[in-house]
């Protein structure tokens, strides 16, 4: 296992169900964390590089309907 954290940029200020799906990223295969920073303008995410890839984690977050940048 291969623990990778990476932050994405959010395109606009998340909603009730922006934070509804982030509470599911965690129910992703390989997914550990999902959090907004502090600022409220970025999604801290750290996953298994030995199980996703960057695109995948990115296309992941995007068909749980997240607004990133």
């Amino acid at each position: 296992m291969t623990k990778v954290d990476v932050t994405f940029k959010l395109a606009r200020s998340l909603t009730d169900h922006d934070f509804e799906q982030i509470s599911r990223i965690h129910a992703v295969y390989g997914f550990f964390v999902a959090r907004v920073q502090p600022s409220g303008d970025e999604l801290f995410v750290e996953y298994d590089a030995s199980r996703l890839t960057p695109p995948e984690v990115r296309g992941t977050l995007e068909e749980h309907g997240l607004p990133l940048a």
